[in-house]
């Protein structure tokens, strides 16, 4: 074309409803040359394929799961809780189909890097589960039900889970999906798991290895067209201890070395799976490292439907010992047309191993496929079904073996979306708008390509473009397309939810068609289908199918200030987002009555604007009643005011709702991209809600307080919202700070964990409570350097004894102390309606210089009396509290926060110490 930037709409474009697409313009580049108009090389990130997943190792790779039918499913409870060197081992040394089903996301664990919390931590993990995976090769499933927090008990575990039938019918839909030949627990369903949702996990998988093959148990699965499936073994793990060297011969089944080095990683498969495992870093995994060497994973045989498979010694070399996993296997039981054809597949698969050269092998590759490629007519049976099912599954795996040894690459890049001066630009779209974006296909054999077919996948209709298009040898193939989003296309968002992630402990699964996926997927994919034109035979009166298929979901730029441009997958998000600031307000009983809402409006798209009201309970007045938004740009942040005046301030919970009106449709949740430059990204939405929470609490006036931040938690904000003098001490600045100026200083959550600097200054903050001041040190995780330290000022042991229900009823030891009576009478009922936990961390063992204050257990275990002490250090008052505060505080339980609030006025005046 003269006139690269010209827009000229083909004739032959097909009419597409519900999208429009303008063909702007071809280019084919020669060898060495790039159009002027390509877009600037992509930077590498997490959508990137890994190095080890590229070239000849990628294609070594694929070449191993081409032999193997084989296919493995663990289950676990937690992210983190896997077998990363097992999975990558089977995956990536064997070409294993691998799945890991991780039954919560751990949205109910701290988070050691940030202020991430509940569902949004959940997604966070999500993120960073995924992250690993990608290292150990494997599928990811999830189920319904969340972490709500440690458990020492299976049986508290599916009391809070709705019962075990809620998660046993997701591992045994997965089972039904997936169809493993091998299932295996992670843990062994014994007390020795130690967590109860450890526990849960084992002995749900044990279950549901039967019961996945019985068409009586969640017959609605089988009425939605799944079929049984039996597993043929089961394996339990966590027989020997984590981590063990050795194991008695009675204890195990069979070993496996996960320290054997595999050479197309360059490492070993454990410390391969490291490299995944430490991209968990909301679990305090960023620094792990291992050494190279033999290391063992040790597995006892549980369950199985085959004839014995072990020695005399009770072991077996491997997993899959007694199944037949050849991919001529699956011949057995078929046509003998068929049978043929799928040893001829497997022939070929074994010639492109021993083949040298990448075009040779992609010819034997291709050769492969093309035996696969056949239908069956009239009724097959189950054994039939399953092995045609499997033989696509190759046909898949082939098409992106021959992409690897042809180099072929595909990218869709959006090449115009929000941007705004200082301002944080993301890689959404909303209904209703149009795009630009950039196709690209690349060329990187000797021989040309082919492209037959083009496809824009995930809209309300595909969008079909011109075909076919040839990309020369070392070439690329560029186009860039502008198409309209449909209005019906809607949203990028997780396809579950809770309504009170304080207290439930099961999702509601918003959409079935994703249940159990980690996330739904992306919506706009771009898909090429390509042929090597020296495959073809040549019959001009044929019309031969592609030879191999490749697919890229269509990214854009994502910017944040201070941080390198990623590219990360397009997403479609609503036109607005909508924001209640402060999400969670604290308000004394006491307080004013008139209280001021802000709601920040943001819009995704131009020119757009609406009706915005905020929505109170009855009785409640609401100033003004509603306000015009006007056109807004894309990316725009505006702040709207209003006025409420409360009915009444008596204790308890009320919602603000903020609404907005537009064109017909109606936004009311605020939507946040979560991501790390380590890993990929989703939306996190939640209600434009103001939880206001009102509480009956008394504040003592002109006490100020130092915070130490830990690991982060909303403790401080909680104590600004309900009147009291809260300042922010950096923790790097504590050597410099001025400590007399404050009557209360508290340590965040984990903040020695956190801050070596309070280690290395510990000695100035007791020497702060000498001098008169309270210093309240909450629960920090590292017990062994918490203890080494010595940093309470007399003798004290801190334990990793804890109180997991959150109901434990509580016993007030020293009643007379002031701290239950100033400011504020504290009594039993300030333990009611308490969440997720008691508290952690207590302390197990004290000098007689500490006073226990309360006392409390979980069921059928002894009183723990180390979770609140208290000590007079010279004219100050130390305590130590490991009950869950910065839980209760930001949830807005009444009495936690009039107890926090006595515990900070320890020292001031009023109180009798």
């Amino acid at each position: 074309m003269q006139n690269a930037k010209a827009r000229v709409r083909p004739a032959n474009l097909r009419n597409i409803p519900l999208i429009s697409v303008l063909f702007l313009f071809v280019a084919i580049a020669a060898p060495g040359q790039t159009p002027a108009t390509a877009p600037a090389t992509k930077p590498p990130g997490f959508y990137d394929p890994l190095p080890q997943d590229t070239g000849e190792a990628g294609l070594k790779q694929e070449l191993r799961k081409l032999q193997t039918t084989g296919r493995l499913m663990m289950v676990v409870a937690h992210p983190d809780d896997e077998d990363g060197g097992l999975l990558t081992l089977e995956a990536r040394g064997k070409g294993v189909q691998t799945l890991l089903m991780t039954l919560t996301r751990g949205e109910g664990g701290q988070n050691k890097t940030g202020d991430t919390f509940s569902d949004e931590l959940g997604v966070l993990r999500t993120l960073e589960l995924l992250a690993a995976d990608r290292y150990y090769g494997v599928e990811q499933r999830f189920s319904r039900v969340a972490d709500f927090g440690y458990s020492k008990t299976p049986e508290e575990t599916f009391q809070k889970w709705g019962g075990h039938d809620v998660p046993l019918a997701d591992i045994v839909r997965v089972i039904r999906e997936f169809r493993p030949d091998v299932l295996m627990a992670r843990f062994s369903g014994t007390d020795r798991d130690g967590h109860g949702h450890h526990q849960a996990s084992a002995i749900l998988t044990k279950e549901a290895f039967r019961a996945a093959a019985d068409p009586n148990r969640f017959p609605e699965q089988i009425k939605e067209g799944l079929q049984p499936w039996q597993a043929k073994k089961l394996y339990i793990g966590n027989v020997c201890g984590f981590g063990a060297a050795t194991c008695a011969d009675e204890n195990y089944t069979v070993k496996i070395n996960t320290g054997e080095v595999d050479p197309v990683l360059g490492m070993s498969y454990s410390q391969f799976a490291i490299e995944g495992l430490r991209h968990q870093q909301s679990q305090g995994l960023g620094d792990l490292s291992i050494p190279s060497g033999p290391r063992y994973a040790f597995y006892k045989l549980a369950d199985s439907t085959i004839p014995k498979t072990t020695d005399e010694k009770g072991h077996e070399k491997d997993l899959f010992e007694g199944i037949d996993t050849s991919l001529a296997g699956l011949s057995t039981g078929l046509s003998q047309p068929v049978a043929t054809k799928v040893q001829q597949a497997a022939a070929a698969i074994d010639r492109a191993e021993k083949t040298s050269g990448n075009s040779e092998i992609a010819m034997q590759l291709i050769s492969a496929r093309k035996s696969l490629d056949f239908g069956f007519d009239g009724k097959v049976t189950h054994d039939q079904h399953i092995a045609f099912h499997r033989l696509i599954e190759k046909s898949n795996q082939l098409s992106k073996a021959i992409g690897l040894a042809l180099k072929v690459d595909l990218s869709s890049t959006l090449v115009s979306s929000a941007s705004v001066a200082n301002q944080e630009i993301i890689p959404a779209v909303s209904p209703g708008q149009r795009v630009e974006y950039n196709f690209s296909f690349q060329n990187g054999s000797d021989k040309e390509l082919r492209i037959d077919s083009l496809e824009m996948k995930g809209m309300a209709e595909n969008a079909i473009y011109p075909s076919p298009m040839l990309a020369p040898p070392h070439g690329k193939y560029s186009q860039l397309f502008e198409l309209s989003v449909p209005l019906s296309l809607c949203c990028t968002r997780p396809y579950w939810h809770r309504q009170d992630p304080a207290k439930d402990s099961v999702y509601i699964v918003d959409d079935p068609r994703f249940a159990t996926l980690p996330f739904p997927p992306y919506p706009l994919h771009e898909q090429a289908s390509y042929s090597l034109l020296e495959s073809q035979n040549g019959n001009a009166g044929a019309q031969p199918k592609p030879d191999a298929a490749i697919a890229a979901a269509v990214r854009g730029v994502y910017s944040k200030p201070g941080s390198p441009a990623e590219l990360l997958p397009v997403a479609v998000v609503p036109a607005f987002s909508l924001s209640v600031e402060p999400a969670q307000l604290i308000v004394p009983s006491t307080a004013s009555q008139q209280l001021t809402v802000n709601v920040k409006v943001e819009a995704t798209s131009d020119g757009a604007g609406g009706v915005l009201r905020l929505e109170a309970p009855e009785g409640w007045k609401v100033e003004p009643k509603q306000q015009a938004v006007e056109k807004i740009s894309k990316g725009e942040q505006r702040i709207f005011k209003f006025q409420t005046s409360p009915a009444n301030l008596a204790q308890g919970k009320v919602e603000l709702n903020a609404v907005l009106d537009s064109h017909g449709k109606t936004y009311a949740e605020h939507y946040t991209l979560v991501t790390r430059e380590d890993l990929g990204a989703f939306y996190y939405f939640e209600p434009a809600v103001q939880h206001l929470s009102i509480v009956d609490v008394k504040v003592p006036k002109d006490l100020k307080i130092g915070y130490i931040m830990g690991a982060g938690d909303d403790i401080p904000t909680v104590l600004q919202q309900i009147g009291m003098n809260v300042s922010l001490i950096p923790a790097e600045k504590i050597a410099s700070e001025n400590l007399a100026q404050y009557g209360t200083i508290v340590l965040g959550v984990r903040a020695y964990d956190t801050h070596k600097d309070l280690v290395a200054n510990n000695k100035k903050l007791l020497d702060f409570v000498a001098n008169g001041g309270t210093l309240i040190v909450q629960n920090n995780n590292s017990v062994g350097d918490f203890n080494s330290e010595h940093l309470t000022p007399f003798p004290a042991d801190l334990s990793r004894a804890r109180v997991s229900v959150e109901e434990a009823p509580v016993q007030i030891l020293d009643p007379g102390n002031s701290i239950f009576h100033y400011p504020n009478e504290i009594s039993q009922k300030d333990f009611d309606g308490w969440v997720q936990e008691r508290g952690l961390y207590f302390m197990d063992s004290w000098d007689d210089q500490f006073k226990p204050l309360l006392s409390c257990h979980d069921p059928g275990e002894s009183d723990q009396k180390g979770g609140l002490i208290e000590a007079k250090y010279g004219k100050g008052m130390y305590i130590y509290t490991g009950y869950a505060f910065f839980r209760q505080l930001p949830a807005g339980v009444p009495g936690a926060i009039r107890l926090f609030v006595n515990l900070v006025s320890a020292g001031s005046a009023g109180s009798n110490h």
